[in-house]
């Protein structure tokens, strides 16, 4: 016989559990979607947050980062209008189209809907979608994590979010910014779809603006690239705030398809950025790309999980990460390659630069293998700054703070060229500078 054994819940599982009975009733769905948001906050009253001892959570323990957890974020477009015109603009002057979610919940108002749909591009509000006959598989627990306790958060706390269609044979003529802006204290839970139709193109930036103050950011997004489609995706988590900022990305891709992605990291006291990439169709490619930097006694988590479950598909993941003060870094990832999966090319590489003595990284790069017509390889390196490098760029008359800055943006800029989005390479370089200006 098994025994339920109850769990010694924490102030923040405490809290998180109040304030499920506090919004329930008014958050958005059917019958079926509550359903489903019951089961999740279920799970967290019987595991309580990711921790420690779960092994997907080993080098960064949500559950002791949480202390408490704040009620959630009110609706405010006022502010959003403010938060906006007011923000450091995060790609300067490049011309694109603009969708706003202001605490939680999509503004069309605030975004290009008219001009998208001129290309053959819709803008759907998920909260509206959820109380339709189709809403519960919106939220429904994905194949790649389905027990993941950020996922089950995210499903209990949902406000809204936004579903982007790109339809079949378009190219979008300039990139989309998808701008989750904070304009108050409070949690934020929003999962965006972002669907690109057979033959299609899209390029979107995801960024996120203001603070929430002691409340959690939880993101999930859900990307379906279909036959012959290509989605690049660049996500900025940046800004210093105390909050934790959870991001997941599940994608599906078709055949003949392209996905690629960057996770750039810098700031939070928290940030964890998972994505699950599942390969449906074969002579697809994937291209994952990450930067993280770190300072003080912050957290930087980049985690991955790549399943090859056809033939003939090919991914590369190539992650950078530095480190200074007494932060900590994670990479995990696995490419899991099926049985049936023949003809497979994987690669992956983590490296990490430790400015300070004290700083650690977690490598954890891993393949799980089923099948035996492939090509398959992982690497992890963890350093210092090279002192022959820095003393030849010091004997030409450059002085050791800029040298090291020199060595530190060419480590980075490796990982942020090889994603190849010209467009915003130098504004990602930029926030290196920036980054590096302060520590």
């Amino acid at each position: 016989m098994n025994v339920s054994i109850p769990i010694n819940h924490t102030k923040a599982e405490s809290d998180l559990l109040d304030r499920f009975d506090d919004v329930k009733e008014a958050l958005p769905g059917s019958v079926a979607v509550a359903a489903l948001r019951e089961a999740a906050i279920d799970q967290i009253r019987e595991k309580g947050l990711p921790h420690r001892r779960v092994e997907e959570y080993k080098y960064s323990d949500l559950r002791a980062f949480l202390k408490s957890a704040a009620p959630m974020a009110a609706a405010s477009e006022m502010n959003a209008v403010t938060a906006l015109m007011n923000a450091e603009d995060s790609y300067g002057d490049l011309d694109r189209y603009r969708v706003v979610i202001a605490n939680g919940r999509f503004i069309a108002e605030l975004s290009d809907v008219d001009a998208l749909a001129a290309e053959g591009a819709s803008l759907a509000n998920i909260a509206e979608a959820l109380s339709g006959e189709n809403g519960a598989q919106l939220i429904a627990p994905p194949k790649s994590g389905p027990n993941d306790g950020i996922i089950a958060l995210n499903t209990a706390f949902l406000q809204g979010g936004v579903i982007i269609s790109v339809n079949d044979g378009v190219e979008l003529s300039k990139p989309v910014e998808l701008v989750q802006v904070a304009t108050g204290a409070g949690g934020q839970a929003t999962r965006n779809r972002i669907s690109v139709g057979n033959g299609a193109k899209l390029r979107l930036l995801e960024t996120f603006l203001g603070d929430t103050g002691a409340g959690e950011l939880n993101t999930v997004f859900d990307y379906d690239v279909a036959d012959t489609a290509f989605l690049a995706t660049t996500r900025l988590i940046t800004g210093k705030t105390e909050a934790a900022r959870l991001f997941t990305s599940v994608a599906t891709i078709g055949a003949e398809a392209e996905f690629k992605s960057l996770g750039f990291i810098a700031g939070p006291k928290f940030a964890r950025n998972q994505q699950f990439v599942n390969f449906t169709g074969e002579n697809s490619e994937a291209k994952i790309y990450g930067v993280s930097m770190a300072g003080g006694d912050d957290l930087a988590d980049q985690t991955l999980i790549v399943d090859h479950a056809v033939p003939h598909c090919n991914s590369r993941e190539f992650f950078k990460t530095v480190l200074d003060g007494r932060s900590k870094g994670v990479y995990q990832g696995r490419i899991n390659v099926a049985p049936h999966a023949q003809k497979t090319d994987g690669e992956m590489m983590t490296q990490a630069l430790l400015l300070s003595e004290e700083a650690e990284m977690a490598n954890k790069p891993e393949l799980e293998i089923f099948a035996d017509d492939v090509i398959c390889a992982h690497g992890a390196t963890s350093g210092q700054i090279d002192e022959d490098l820095l003393f030849y760029l010091r004997a030409r008359g450059i002085p050791e703070d800029e040298a090291k800055t020199l060595l530190v943006l060419a480590f980075l800029s490796e990982a942020i060229e090889e994603y190849g989005e010209e467009d915003v390479t130098d504004r990602l370089e930029e926030r290196v500078r920036d980054w590096l200006a302060g520590h």
